[in-house]
């Protein structure tokens, strides 16, 4: 049971605290209610490029990092198609060090035409040498827009291309912080040895005098049901062909989310999995493979990838690949097997919450998911789970209309 108390600033910041007297270290995390969703089809990329100019320096702060370093913290930040989060931990004592620079920022970044350069470059980097030029990099590039054609989850965080950030104007850049980096679109979490009542009133002290801005409305287009399987081969010099099936799932706030979050376990998240003892042990097509879902808040995906042993065809693996998934609903788990599942997912789940940072993120997650509270009913939820529901959903989501399939066939460089 993770305990804490709530409150709100005039200005709209929803606050969190956590108190822990069990460690010498606090967590100052701020959730903004931004992601790559919220972007323009023809400007992406820019809730990650604030991800970097957030840490060019603000008004009255030249440096964010150096004062933070100098009073035994750190801070990092990351950015999804639906948040941005940034965190600090430092000794509680110099808590107010965090509070003063994360305020500052957020009262108002330096726009600086150097700051945005240095940023744009460092983005630009990171999209060529993380997506363009290692291998499998553009994977995601090219199979969000394989399964999404309307909804913006059909671009990666990183941004559809280059040419975005570099053409990003800085009245661009000011329009998108006065939009989305203030005060109403945030939700801080305080945690750590350090009491209620000082929470307050430091927060007021750092953040009371921000001015307050209305949330955005957010009007997304919605993704129509999808109704044939859609499929795509690329050839890449990789080392290994490799397969990517995207089955779209329910959103973060349905029960349902939950139960794909147990299917995904159960088809390839460990050695005792279905498809790796299937694919990988019994008929040894593959080297690896795995079976995961992307988190995501709206309407996300369950994907199972995977690399081809030498020799072996897309079409073997498809054909084995389907018939054990069908397996899965022709002969679902026991109830037995379905304990033994969450089980797991029971003992993840508190490893994850013994981390005062993680429990930090989790509550600004389910504050923003509607309430913070959800973070103790999750393991509830799991634990209602039953091997009908696994069978149930399996059915209707692991078909092949549901499906999106991308290929990447090795060639020689």
């Amino acid at each position: 049971m993770i305990e804490f108390n709530r409150f709100k600033l005039d200005n709209g910041l929803t606050v969190i605290h956590h108190f822990d007297p069990a460690t010498p270290m606090a967590v100052v995390n701020t959730l903004f209610d931004v992601g790559a969703r919220d972007e323009s089809e023809d400007r992406t990329g820019f809730a990650h490029l604030f991800e970097h100019l957030m840490f060019g320096g603000s008004v009255n702060i030249a440096d964010f990092d150096a004062p933070l370093q100098f009073a035994g913290g750190e801070s990092n930040a990351f950015t999804s198609n639906d948040i941005t989060n940034y965190y600090n931990t430092l000794p509680v004592q110099n808590i107010e060090t965090a509070l003063w620079l994360e305020s500052d920022r957020m009262l108002s970044l330096a726009f600086t035409p150097k700051s945005l350069e240095v940023q744009r470059n460092v983005v630009i980097e990171e999209f060529k040498q993380r997506y363009l030029n290692q291998p499998y990099g553009d994977v995601w590039l090219e199979l969000r827009p394989l399964a999404y054609t309307t909804h913006p989850y059909k671009w990666a965080t990183i941004g559809k291309e280059i040419r975005h950030i570099e053409e990003a104007q800085m009245e661009d850049v000011k329009a998108f912080f006065k939009t989305h980096y203030h005060p109403g679109n945030a939700i801080l979490c305080i945690a750590g040895n350090i009491s209620f009542e000082e929470t307050k009133a430091l927060v007021e002290k750092w953040y009371g005098n921000i001015p307050g801005a209305l949330k955005p409305e957010r009007i997304l287009p919605k993704e129509p049901k999808q109704k044939k399987m859609r499929e795509k081969t690329i050839e890449r010099v990789v080392p290994n062909d490799a397969f990517y099936y995207a089955f779209k799932m329910p959103e973060r706030r349905s029960f349902e989310y939950y139960v794909s979050d147990i299917i995904s376990d159960a088809l390839g998240r460990e050695k005792s999995s279905r498809l790796y003892s299937r694919l990988k042990k019994d008929l040894k097509l593959v080297t690896s493979i795995n079976a995961y879902i992307t988190g995501s808040l709206d309407e996300g995906l369950l994907v199972i990838d995977g690399k081809l042993r030498d020799g072996v065809s897309f079409e073997e693996l498809d054909q084995a690949l389907w018939e054990t998934l069908n397996d899965l609903i022709v002969h679902p788990f026991s109830s037995a097997e379905t304990t033994k599942l969450l089980n797991k997912i029971r003992t993840v789940k508190e490893f994850q919450e013994q981390g005062l940072l993680n429990r930090a993120m989790n509550l600004c997650l389910y504050e923003l998911l509607g309430d913070a509270n959800g973070v103790n009913e999750e393991n509830t939820l799991y634990q209602s789970i039953t091997a009908e529901h696994i069978r149930e959903l399996s059915r209707d989501m692991l078909k092949k209309e549901n499906c999106s399939v991308l290929r990447v066939k090795a060639i020689r460089a």
